[in-house]
């Protein structure tokens, strides 16, 4: 399965990030992002407004566009310039190692990478990481790469075309493993891992393919941990924390569980969500206000097993509506495991404008 050409990229303005210093080869600084949801000119052109049209029924779009107004994100595709202020943070920072959690497109048809437009998207995104960061910038697939059914369900959908795009257009690997010292970075592909919670986004004639894409992961998943001697500790980068509980299912990841230092999530993009989560673990799933209301509420009623593994969320850089912006955390590793790990959160302000078609 081919992918289309790439559009043209443009330059970043800031310089790659310097070789790591003799200096400072004790500690390994880490540029953590999540959520970038950059938009290019084709998503750009849809306008914001472009998915709530999708939507027939008027309650339900006066809804969700009260929805994102007042809570989630008013003006979802003017958030590009924060990309390139996250890059520039970083490097002033000193990070010389960096981690991307997933997200990296606006998706407004809700199809991951098999629409042209958000696979234009993802393409700059991800080249502005990489000039920046090169070989030590490693990628993690979220639930945008590969598509998901919208809010109420109307449209959108996981996709085999966008998985194809994924791994061999942009060359993200899967299932990932990192070895700084003591430390394992292991990356999942959170929405192969919670397939069973996207059984009505997939189209039937894939789901086959889909479930055997899932049982090759699992397997990898395995023996990226089959290695991993009891002195070491592992830090897990899973986009979507819906994935946890079916993580916590497998032997290979029961065995090595008390040797988890850190679980790095995105998806949720405000620290707000993942308090109100914490509050609403155990919630019965509820079934008759959309797709995603459903998957959520489904989620939460497994919320208490995220903490076996010792969940952190990097934050979107754009964060939710009700604040002001996101941002992006700075993580601090000793190689030698002599001291514990530093987590320290960037705030990047947001001054989003809305965007007309």
């Amino acid at each position: 399965m081919c992918c289309s050409p790439r559009p043209p990229l443009p330059e970043p303005a800031m310089d790659a990030v310097p070789e790591p210093a003799e200096a400072t080869a004790g500690r390994v600084r880490l540029a953590l992002a999540s959520d970038i949801h950059y938009a290019g000119p084709r998503e750009q052109a849809r306008g914001e407004d472009a998915d709530l049209l999708q939507i027939p029924n008027p309650i339900q779009r006066a809804a969700l566009r009260c929805w994102r107004h007042r809570f989630w994100m008013r003006h979802p595709l003017g958030n590009n310039a924060l990309l390139d202020r996250f890059l520039e943070q970083a490097v002033q920072a000193e990070c010389t190692h960096a981690i991307v959690n997933g997200d990296y497109a606006a998706d407004t048809a809700s199809l991951g990478l098999s629409d042209e437009g958000t696979w234009e998207s993802a393409c700059l995104c991800v080249h502005r990481l990489r000039k920046v960061f090169g070989d030590r910038l490693r990628l993690v697939i979220g639930d945008h790469e590969l598509g998901k059914l919208s809010f109420f369900g109307h449209y959108g959908g996981l996709r085999l075309v966008s998985w194809e795009r994924a791994t061999k257009g942009l060359g993200l690997a899967p299932v990932w493993a990192w070895d700084l010292g003591v430390y394992r970075l292991i990356a999942v592909t959170s929405t192969l891992v919670a397939l069973p919670m996207f059984r009505r986004d997939m189209l039937p004639e894939e789901r086959p393919l889909w479930e055997h894409l899932r049982r090759v992961h699992l397997e990898e998943l395995a023996a990226a941990l089959q290695p991993l001697a009891p002195h070491r500790r592992w830090i897990l980068f899973c986009h979507d924390p819906t994935a946890l509980p079916f993580l916590a299912e497998l032997p290979a990841v029961r065995q090595h569980l008390d040797q988890v230092a850190l679980t790095v999530i995105g998806h949720l993009h405000s620290p707000l969500i993942l308090w109100k989560s914490w509050l609403l673990a155990g919630m019965p799933r509820v079934r008759r206000l959309g797709v995603s209301v459903e998957r959520m509420s489904g989620a939460l009623r497994q919320a208490a097993v995220w903490k076996q593994f010792r969940v952190r969320l990097c934050p979107s850089l754009a964060g939710i509506q009700l604040e002001r912006g996101g941002g992006w955390v700075e993580l601090e590793l000793s190689p030698a495991g002599d001291r514990p790990f530093g987590w320290r959160v960037h705030k990047l302000r947001r001054e989003s404008a809305r965007v007309h078609r």
